[in-house]
């Protein structure tokens, strides 16, 4: 019956077999010209709102706040800081790393939201809540319109 509740997890149903999910993921208006700016200039652009005047990274179409069109670029800059941080200790197989992978959420000033990606040049040691950070990129040759055009940030003074 589909209005049964299961309160015996031993009791589910499920088939053996492969479903197949092919999908193409687009990257929108937003991450378009997002990924396009890192790709060709090495900057990280917000979008900020008229009305609000808050930037949000990444970047949107429209507010959270008032839902405003969104239609300003700003450069939020390359350095932020480190707001929170974790370890991996195994790569996306399982396979156990010989150095952990530290990732981090990297807030920048007067903007809402932020970055994950990889923290390079430091070691988990030395990693702080605060710590200022700076993107450091891949050369324009070798960047691709994607995340990881930026290799990863570094400690700054």
């Amino acid at each position: 019956m589909a209005t049964e509740k299961i309160t015996d997890v031993r009791r589910m149903l499920h088939w053996p077999g492969h479903m197949e999910t092919d999908y193409i993921y687009t990257l929108g208006l937003a991450g378009e010209k997002f990924f396009s700016e890192i790709k060709q200039n090495g900057r990280l652009l917000g979008a900020k709102c008229k009305r609000c005047r808050v930037v949000y990274l990444p970047p949107r179409i429209y507010c959270e706040r008032c839902f405003d069109k969104l239609g300003e670029w700003v450069n939020v800059g390359t350095k932020g800081s480190v707001y929170t941080f974790t370890m991996a200790y195994v790569d996306i197989n399982g396979a156990k790393l010989k150095e952990p992978i530290v990732y981090a959420l990297i807030k920048f000033r007067d903007v809402e939201g932020g970055l994950v990606h990889k923290l390079g040049e430091v070691k988990p040691p030395e990693i702080r809540i605060g710590m200022p950070v700076e993107a450091v990129f891949k050369p324009q040759a070798e960047r691709k319109g994607d995340i990881n055009d930026i290799k990863y940030f570094k400690p700054t003074e």
